[in-house]
């Protein structure tokens, strides 16, 4: 699916979060994410982030997660995420009804793109390719309304290791 668009939104009446996704041929995906579903996704996308190879491959935690963080910084800064959703017009090939997201799988593609499989218990899913503004604009959304869902769920991004030294910790000179 060529995405153009993700809209996500917490519906109290279904204890569930609905991502429409839009592609830019006029068709539409409603897909419903349970609490479980988003607690098994939210690791996912953080390894998705992480296995860039820049960022995979540097030897310290400490390097890894300020190279991630500038990622995020500059992937959210490509992001529109005041543009509407445009919902008119649009087909729903896989029907008017969302689906039930049960199945869940990552990878890349062909084209070094990370790749996210969002599938019911049977029939057929959505297959998403996301570059890094895409992924790391779908963690934000995620953020965003699973904290207005009152789920108890932190879904953190991995905070840059910055060494501290206690004020009264002993200073020694060499």
């Amino acid at each position: 699916m060529n995405l153009e668009q993700i809209r996500i939104d917490f519906i109290p009446e279904q204890d569930r979060l609905l991502m429409r996704l839009a592609s830019a041929d006029r068709s539409e995906v409603l897909l419903w994410l349970t609490r479980r579903c988003v607690r098994l996704l939210w690791p996912l996308l953080m390894k998705m982030t992480e296995s860039a190879p820049h960022i995979a491959q540097q030897p310290l935690p400490e390097a890894r997660q300020a190279l991630l963080g500038m990622q995020r910084e500059q992937a959210l800064s490509k992001a529109n995420f005041s543009r509407p959703y445009d919902a008119e017009n649009r087909e729903r090939p896989l029907g008017a009804e969302p689906i039930v997201v049960a199945r869940l799988n990552t990878g890349r593609n062909k084209k070094g793109k990370h790749v996210l499989m969002l599938m019911p218990q049977q029939g057929q899913g959505v297959t998403l390719a996301l570059e890094d503004t895409l992924l790391h604009g779908l963690c934000k959304l995620l953020q965003d309304v699973v904290a207005k869902a009152d789920w108890d769920i932190a879904l953190a991004v991995p905070a840059s290791a910055v060494a501290t030294v206690a004020d009264d910790a002993p200073r020694v000179l060499n």
